[in-house]
Formats: structure tokens, sequence, C-alpha cells
């Protein structure tokens, strides 16, 4: 069976400045199947939320193209309609209305879908039970935490039942638990709804709960890298490492600048595996 396609850019480029140009985005070509879940990492400057722009349609390319579902959206006239019923936004300053409740705040999305006042508040109530905050309904912004908030953000990406969220740096204004939880939680949403999901991260821990991780550097994607089991990432690391590099090489040159601790504690390990 043929997985689905989700969204794929085709050599996309992102040009800004009319003298000295900054290319944002440097021909990248990627796609995302349904139902995964993608982190995009790299340094401030990178072109992550760049591309996450372009893939929700928020802006628009230099050159190339951009595919949702197979459908060009340069096509498609009305964006504003189509982004509202594809596409699901979590960004790292949740962007509640201070003055509506949680579950009010969950139904704007739904406002100018052909959905009644009784469907959106049934379905605002679903989605925020989902999350969790089924007895935070009707508390405004300022009564609820952080990560509650961001919760409820997420409940409104879901709102319209969109084809993929994207979150940019959704943990980046929480503390490391609530961040913990969002990411979890983002995590079960995929795997029990089969959300497709693309997040934007510099965090580490929340880039490996994802099923690949894109790493970006002076607009391009320089690496893919496809998230094993905690072992193989551990192993993974310790490849990359000085010292499992030269215990590949047999750099004996390199291994004799450890210290007598350093080489006790190796030999310790060694051991063990034997």
């Amino acid at each position: 069976m043929t997985t689905e396609i989700i969204v794929e850019t085709r050599d996309l480029m992102k040009i800004y400045g009319d003298g000295a140009e900054v290319r944002a985005l440097d021909g990248v070509s990627m796609q995302v199947a349904q139902g995964e879940f993608v982190s995009v990492m790299g340094p401030s400057g990178s072109g992550k939320s760049t591309l996450l722009n372009m893939l929700g349609a928020l802006d628009r390319p230099t050159r190339g193209q951009i595919l949702m579902r197979g459908k060009d959206l340069v096509t498609i006239r009305d964006l504003d309609t189509f982004r509202a019923r594809t596409v699901g936004f979590v960004f790292q300053l949740h962007n509640l209305i201070p003055t509506l409740t949680a579950r009010e705040n969950v139904e704007v999305p739904m406002m100018g879908q052909p959905v009644g006042h009784a469907g959106r508040r049934r379905r605002a109530g679903e989605l925020l039970e989902l999350v969790g905050l089924g007895d935070r309904m009707d508390h405004l912004p300022n009564q609820l935490s952080g990560g509650e908030r961001q919760r409820v953000a997420i409940a409104r990406a879901l709102a319209n039942e969109p084809a993929m969220i994207l979150a940019d740096e959704p943990t980046g204004n929480l503390d490391s638990q609530s961040g913990a939880d969002v990411i979890s939680l983002l995590r079960r949403l995929n795997e029990e709804l089969d959300t497709t999901i693309i997040v934007v991260t510099h965090d580490a821990m929340v880039a490996h709960q994802a099923d690949r991780i894109l790493m970006m550097r002076d607009g391009r994607i320089v690496h893919v890298h496809a998230v094993g089991t905690r072992i193989e990432e551990d192993l993974e690391t310790f490849v990359g490492s000085v010292l499992g590099q030269a215990l590949l090489s047999g750099d004996r040159a390199l291994l004799g600048q450890l210290g007598s601790h350093e080489r006790s504690t190796l030999q310790q390990l060694l051991a063990g595996v034997a």
C-alpha cells in the first residue's frame, strides 16, 4: 500500500532583500507522509521557521513548488479558506485571545466554517477533553498555566481536522516538565489520531520524539536522521564522538591521549560488554 504524501517541496527557494540578497531557503526538497511526526532542527537563521511558514501557506516562495496532497499551492485562489481547512498552527507564544475562555478560543477557527454554534461548542469541548482540559473549559487564558495555555492552542489547531499540524517552538516558553508534557501530547495525538505533525525546535529532546529529524543549515536540509530506539540513538551519538571514531579507526595516537582514569573506565566498560 502506498503511503499518501501530505506535503512536498521541490527545489524551494525564498530570497529576501533587494540589494544584498539573503537566501532563507536555498533549494529545499522534502516530503512528509500521512501520519508522520517530523522535527526540524538547526541554528538560528538556518531557515526552519521560513520553511514552516511556506508549508503553512503563510508566505510564498521565490522559486520552487509546494504541493499539498499533490496540489500546487500557487494554483489555489482562496488560500485563507484552504489554510483554515488544511493546516493547524501551534506557535511558541500560544496567541490565545485573552478575553475568551478556553472553549471559546478553540471555537474561533470553526467560525466561518459550515458548523453551527452548537456544533462548535460540542467540538471544542471534545478537543479540550482530548488534551486533558475538560475541567478548565470556562477559564480565561490568564487563569491557566503556560502548559495549559499551550494545550488549548493544540486543541484549537485540531479544530477543523487539519491534514497536518505545524508547531513552531511549541515548548520554547515552557519549563522543562510542561514542555515534556506538551510534546508527549503531540506524540499521543500523532499516534492515536494519525495526525501529521511537523515541529520546529532547538531542543534535541523534543526533536527525538519525532520519527525523522531534518537538520537545516544556511537554508538547506543538510542531513535527515531517522530516529531509532534509545540504544540506537546512544550508539549513533557515541560513534560520532571523538572516542567512538578513535576506537572504530584504531587511532592509537588519539587513544594514547587518554588519561589513566579514562583508560581504566574504558577498559571496565569493554570488560562489562564482553
